[in-house]
């Protein structure tokens, strides 16, 4: 129990001292309200663009791998797909000439070989289309969250007291909201 409430009297000293410290603070230039819909345009354009606009770039490569990851299977259940519909009609107009010819002799699995494909394609296509959605939801907010107010009068602080009845150390979060 004690780990877990230090654990989180950590972290919430980082997000204070990171609150305080942020180099980004809207005293230095004035709010763009059309900044977010703008990086989800671009982003929408160009998968990645509206991250670059952000300038946060580490996110680029996350994105291009989740769209290059949902693409690959797609085109590789896409294929798998085809070998086993095409192996499926030759053998119902009669040729024995397929590929899955010595492997697999009933009909049957050829079906359930083809649902098998077709729907990890579908899926695939699906992570592709959340993985652009997510992109341009992900500029969208970030470019929101750069234009937070983070200053001197929001801060959250550690707080440790002294408990002289028990002569035990007492930690706490102190959450100062200064007007």
């Amino acid at each position: 129990m004690k780990t877990n409430f230090l654990c989180l009297l950590v972290l919430f000293c980082v997000i204070g001292v990171y609150a305080q410290n942020n180099t980004e603070n809207l005293s230095a230039y004035e709010i763009d309200p059309l900044r977010p819909s703008r990086a989800a345009f671009y982003s929408a354009v160009l998968p990645g663009l509206g991250q670059i606009y952000n300038k946060r770039y580490w996110k680029v490569p996350l994105v291009y791998g989740g769209l290059g990851a949902s693409i690959y299977f797609y085109d590789f259940n896409q294929k798998n797909y085809k070998r086993y519909r095409n192996a499926y009609k030759r053998r119902m107009a009669g040729y024995t000439d397929d590929e899955f010819q010595g492997v697999i002799s009933d009909d049957n699995r050829l079906i359930d070989g083809q649902n098998f494909y077709k729907q990890n394609r579908d899926r695939s296509m699906l992570f592709i289309v959340g993985v652009y959605l997510l992109n341009i939801l992900d500029a969208n907010i970030d470019a929101h969250l750069k234009q937070y107010n983070v200053n001197d009068n929001l801060s959250v602080k550690p707080r440790f007291e002294h408990n002289t009845l028990t002569n035990e150390m007492q930690w706490g979060v102190a959450l100062s909201l200064d007007f």
